[in-house]
Parts: structure tokens; C-alpha cells; sequence
């Protein structure tokens, strides 16, 4: 077994997904590429209701999803009050927990064997990848924990995933450093991400959506990153008719719409890429 909470007095033992004690453990041996799935990696927790709703809508409900969840914020799943509501919707079929974090339904060293384990033991034909409950920020360009999207996306592009960026994006926002699109996705896209990522870009009224493009072409990420624009707002109706009241940064739907937007659209872009062979996911 492996030690969670490592050198604390919390320091607990879990079953991991790749030890010789483990059931998966000749899987995990074989995996080595996650075959061009379609990755969503978010910088917030409130983003995989949004991602998760939109892959159920855009899929007909025909993709499997798993939940990959980061060691950034809070560590212990049972925290969130999000994931068990998203499971009993049907949005979510399962979750790993990597790194310090613990309460998955597997267990993995890191992000990168996490995602094979999501893979090639659940099952996923797309997973979602983000912190826990708690993020950090410093008002500072790399003081987030949030950073760990751009952390993500390397390791899914290594892997032979399809990697794509869930933009965090407010017009709500109080703050002017998390105005329009947060400062901490253009650290993530121009700065942290070392591969060319899928940037969706959720349909906006216009003089909105050209603030948006504008943002991404002064930081260069519009040269850096596939960057398209589409509609995901099915997703936001999924989690009205299914009764999931999700809030980011206290503010509701109504409230902070654009944010839940950017998030179903790189839901939306996820399903079509599942759907499509992978000889054309990349043209």
C-alpha cells in the first residue's frame, strides 16, 4: 500500500491502482498512452459541473466520464459536495483521486498514471482533471494552485491525449485581474502549457465575445493554441433539469453565466472530439 498524507499525523494507507497488490496492477504495467482521449483540465472545481453536463448533453449520454482529482486543494474527496451530486445525476461515473489526495474510488501516485487509470481501468472515454474544493491565489502571476491545469495538460499531451483548457472566464468578477478571462488561465496558456491545447471559447454577445478573442490574441495564445468558438449552453440546462445548484465564488448561474459557459463549451468540444475517429481529432 502507499501513504496518503505522507510525514503527518492525518498519514493513512491506500490500495493504489498501479501496486502488485492491486487488482489493475498488470494494467497499469501495459498503459502507457491514453489513445487520443479527449482530457478537460480545469483550473476551479466549480468548472467539471458545467464540463461534466455538457459531455452528458453533447454525447447523448453515451460517454463514460471519470473525474481525475489533483492534490492542489483541498486533499480529501468527501470534502466536495459537488462529485456525489454529480454521480447520482449520472454525469460522473467515477473518480481517481492522485497524488495526496485520497477518497477516489481508485488511488494513483500522480496525475499521470491517474489518467491511465481512468483510462484503461474505468473505462473513460473522457476524463475531467482539477483541483479539489479550495483554491489558492496570491494576486500574483504564479502563486495559484490552480497552475496544476497547466501541469495537467502537459501530462496529457505526453500521453497522446487530446489536451483541452477550460478557460475561466467572468464578467461578474469584482476583481480586475479575474475580469473577462482570469489572469490565471492566460498564466496557464502562455506561460505554463508547453503543447498545443484545445481552447474552447463559449458563444458570447458580441461585444463580450470580442473581448475575449482580444485577450487571447494580445497574450498570444490564440497563435499558441487551437482556439474555436461554439455554443455549450445545453450543459447549463442539464444541471437546471437535474436540480445541480452550482455556485463559483458564491455567485449562481444567473449571476456569473459567462463563467459556467466557458466551462460547458469545453464540455461540448470534448464530446465531439470523443465521437470522432482519432486519425481526424486533430485536423
Amino acid at each position: 500500500h502507499i501513504v496518503r498524507l505522507r510525514y503527518t499525523p492525518m498519514q493513512h494507507t491506500v490500495l493504489a491502482v498501479e501496486e502488485p497488490a492491486s487488482p489493475h496492477h498488470e494494467v497499469m504495467q501495459s498503459a502507457s498512452s491514453l489513445d487520443g482521449m479527449p482530457v478537460v483540465c480545469c483550473g476551479l472545481h466549480s468548472q467539471i459541473a458545467p464540463v461534466a453536463a455538457a459531455l452528458h448533453h453533447y454525447s447523448g449520454g453515451r460517454c463514460r466520464v471519470v473525474y481525475v482529482m489533483t492534490d492542489s486543494a483541498s486533499l480529501a474527496l468527501g470534502v466536495s459536495r459537488l462529485v456525489p451530486a454529480l454521480s447520482e445525476a449520472g454525469l460522473i461515473h467515477g473518480v481517481v483521486t492522485v497524488g495526496q489526495a485520497y477518497g477516489g474510488d481508485l488511488e494513483a501516485v500522480n496525475v499521470f498514471s491517474g489518467l491511465l487509470a481512468a483510462r484503461h481501468v474505468m473505462g473513460a472515454d473522457v476524463a475531467i482533471v482539477s483541483q479539489g474544493v479550495g483554491n489558492t491565489g496570491t494576486a500574483t502571476a504564479f502563486g495559484f494552485s490552480g497552475i496544476d491545469q497547466g501541469i495537467a495538460l502537459n501530462a496529457v499531451a505526453s500521453l497522446d491525449g487530446i489536451p483541452i483548457a477550460c478557460l475561466r472566464i467572468s464578467f461578474a468578477d469584482p476583481r480586475p485581474r479575474h475580469y473577462r478571462v482570469s489572469h490565471h488561465t492566460i498564466t496557464v496558456l502562455s506561460r505554463v502549457v508547453l503543447t498545443r491545447c484545445h481552447v474552447p471559447v463559449p458563444e458570447l454577445n458580441p461585444p463580450r465575445l470580442w473581448e475575449v478573442l482580444g485577450q487571447l490574441e494580445e497574450h498570444g495564445i490564440a497563435a499558441k493554441h487551437l482556439v474555436r468558438v461554439l455554443d455549450g449552453s445545453a450543459g447549463i440546462e442539464v444541471l437546471r433539469r437535474k436540480q445541480l445548484h452550482v455556485t463559483t465564488m458564491g455567485r449562481t448561474i444567473l449571476e456569473d453565466r459567462e463563467f459556467f459557459l466557458a466551462a460547458a463549451a469545453a464540455g461540448a468540444h470534448a464530446a465531439e472530439l470523443a465521437s470522432m475517429p482519432t486519425a481526424v481529432q486533430n485536423r
